[in-house]
């Protein structure tokens, strides 16, 4: 079994004022320094981490500073901006050329999904550019950054065997998740035998300090030295077949707690993975819908399972923005609609009653209301 090793993700980068492009560069130098110190090297960006600042700060903080050997880089295509067959080499030339790199290590096609996939990535055949660039040396290993169905996820990958890796929202929060799904998605990457790469395994910070007191005073009695986000880098990076778990770090608190986390870790036992997925119920029970349990809101409207995943992502979406964290549901509710071929407007009945014969109407409104105000 292998052990995934700590990715520095440059999405969260400190920053200063609170200006999210307005990148710390001396903080940020100082994070890198210590990263590398402690024996990791991967370092993952994207075109648009930081308003396009992202990759500039990268090639300043580390290629400009360590040997090229030392470290590896992997960053992504903006596939929402591809619009031509032309448009992917234009964009990664300009992408090494603001890393300062000749190669970039590991190069992903950014956050794929149902829509952009038909709608881009086939028609401008952008798998088949990279290959090439790949095949050119330029890139030391191609793949792609996730988000959609377990579905869509094998089509792609039964499409494109020539890819290396996949990257996938993983943690024990979201591993059965009614559309994230981190579980199934997992599996079918293993399934095709390619390698995983982890991203938001502390759920863009929620599982950093979750509200789930009575689970956290037990991880707390099992092991006083953990801290919350290390159970959630230890259950991720556990897992067969994973490359790297990456982190976004913000502070050099933060890259020392991660790095220590990781040297010390090993795959969870049973008990510990129970007391993880005990701790994510307890937050989604802390959530608007008040629950865990979302099959009582299947089949409502003839629709199967969509006011039920409906249901799990608001719940977890308000737990999430009322602390101040972006929630990734916000990236699937889009996919869901083109799913059930419907269009992107209301579409529950005026009166929702759930399973049960309870009125849901008011509820089920506000998700769709919240999911639709927020759709990416």
């Amino acid at each position: 079994m292998t052990q995934g090793t700590l990715g520095f993700g440059c999405m969260r980068l400190p920053v200063r004022d609170g200006v999210y492009d307005d990148i710390d560069l001396d903080l940020f130098e100082r994070m890198v320094d210590l990263f590398l110190e402690r024996g990791y090297t991967y370092f993952d960006t994207s075109y648009v981490y930081h308003n396009g600042k992202s990759e500039n700060a990268l090639r300043k903080a580390l290629v400009e500073r360590h040997p090229r050997d030392s470290f590896t880089v992997a960053t992504k295509l903006p596939t929402w901006l591809v619009d031509s067959e032309e448009a992917p080499k234009r964009y990664f030339d300009e992408q090494r050329a603001k890393l300062g790199v000749d190669y970039v290590d590991y190069y992903l096609l950014h956050t794929l999904r149902v829509g952009l996939y038909d709608s881009a990535m086939v028609p401008f055949h952008v798998f088949e550019a990279m290959q090439a660039e790949k095949e050119a040396g330029r890139i030391r290993n191609l793949g792609f950054s996730f988000h959609d169905d377990p579905a869509t996820l094998d089509r792609i990958l039964t499409d494109h065997p020539e890819v290396d890796f996949v990257q996938i929202i993983l943690n024990y929060y979201d591993w059965d998740s009614l559309w994230i799904n981190s579980r199934e998605c997992y599996e079918t990457i293993r399934k095709h035998g390619k390698k995983v790469v982890v991203m938001e395994p502390v759920k863009g910070g929620l599982l950093a300090d979750p509200p789930a007191p009575r689970a956290l005073a037990k991880m707390r009695a099992m092991h006083p030295d953990w801290s919350p986000a290390s159970w959630a880098i230890r259950f991720a990076a556990g897992m067969d077949g994973v490359l790297v778990v990456l982190s976004g770090m913000s502070t050099l608190e933060q890259v020392e707690d991660n790095t220590a986390s990781m040297r010390q870790a090993r795959p969870l036992t049973n008990e510990e993975r129970d007391l993880c997925f005990e701790c994510a119920r307890e937050v989604r029970e802390s959530g608007p819908v008040g629950t865990a349990d979302f099959g009582r809101f299947a089949g409502i409207g003839g629709r199967g399972n969509l006011a039920a995943g409906m249901a799990d992502a608001y719940n977890s979406s308000v737990i999430q923005s009322s602390r101040g964290l972006f929630a990734a549901e916000q990236n699937y509710y889009r996919n869901q609609l083109i799913h059930a071929g419907l269009p992107e407007r209301p579409w529950l009945p005026d009166v929702v009653r759930d399973a049960e014969g309870n009125d849901v109407t008011e509820l089920m409104k506000n998700a769709e209301d919240w999911l639709l105000g927020h759709m990416i």
